[in-house]
């Protein structure tokens, strides 16, 4: 079987940039709760509990799907790293080619699908 490495460099480079995009959407940058919010955290009689806490969760909302972009950036980089060193589409626990299907549905998987589901029970 031979795999078409231009076309899944390509794809992890789409994916990388919308990627990307996402945690430029999301990113939260280094304010605070309490600079995001203004005085809705200062206790202030106008502001209601609920104000707060929708706020606060949001905030976390947008940390989470930070942090799941940035994750699967790293893993996107590591497969693009894998087609520059000529590793790609080799399963990294049993070293046998992974089938271009699997690659189609998760183009930055590392594993077949066998190891894949060994590694999940």
């Amino acid at each position: 079987m031979s795999i078409d490495i231009a076309h899944f460099q390509e794809e992890l480079e789409l994916v990388r940039g919308r990627i990307l995009k996402t945690i430029e959407h999301h990113d939260i940058g280094t304010a605070s709760l309490e600079e995001e919010t203004g005085d809705m955290l200062s206790g202030s009689a106008d502001n209601h509990m609920a104000d707060t806490a929708t706020e606060t969760y949001e905030r976390e909302l947008d940390e989470g799907l930070e942090e799941d972009a940035r994750d699967q950036l790293r893993q996107v980089e590591k497969a693009l790293e894998r087609i520059e060193s000529g590793e790609y589409g080799r399963c990294e626990i049993c070293g046998k080619e992974i089938p271009v299907e699997r690659l189609e549905a998760v183009p930055w998987t590392t594993l077949c699908i066998d190891d894949a589901r060994r590694l999940a029970r």
